[in-house]
């Protein structure tokens, strides 16, 4: 971190929209056109039950917030990975 900006610790840069793993895997799965299944598992004991990062200290310390939404940023990774795997 830059101390420069008075605060020193983990700062939480992740999308504040909350999504299930299954909506993400359903998205995942539909923007690859892949035809792999989707297995349910049983949790581990500490899985976290709420996937909503609060990013307020990145917005106050930082100035900083997410500006492309999953859909996109999804697009946008599967599309390099398809460059570099191919």
């Amino acid at each position: 971190m830059d101390t420069e900006r008075g605060f020193s610790g983990p700062v939480n840069l992740g999308n504040p929209n909350e999504f299930t793993m299954l909506e993400f895997a359903e998205l995942t799965l539909q923007l690859t056109h892949s035809k792999s299944k989707i297995v349910f598992k049983e949790l581990p004991s500490d899985d976290p039950q709420k996937r909503q990062p609060d990013i307020s200290l990145a917005k106050d310390k930082l100035g900083w917030e997410p500006e492309i939404p999953l859909k996109v940023g999804l697009e946008k990774t599967i599309a390099y990975f398809e460059t570099v795997l191919n």
